[in-house]
């Protein structure tokens, strides 16, 4: 299995998996293979968005350092 190109691919592949999973309209051994499928997805996403989180926080800290006090 490969990582997705991007976090926007890895959300709809494991949104496409979870509507799979859902209908249950897979077989148990096919369930299985989607279902550590989007657990890889998952973890994928929120390494994303934690890294995302990390660099928003790293921007505002400079923002913030950069502004002038007031008063």
């Amino acid at each position: 299995m490969t990582d997705p190109e991007s976090f926007e691919a890895a959300e709809k592949e494991l949104a496409e998996i979870v509507d799979r999973l859902e209908r249950g309209e897979t077989s148990l051994d096919e369930a299985i293979v989607l279902w550590e499928r989007g657990e890889a997805l998952h973890r994928f996403c929120v390494e994303r968005l934690d890294a995302a989180q990390g660099k928003i926080e790293e921007l505002a800290a400079r923002a913030a350092a950069r502004k002038p006090p007031e008063g």
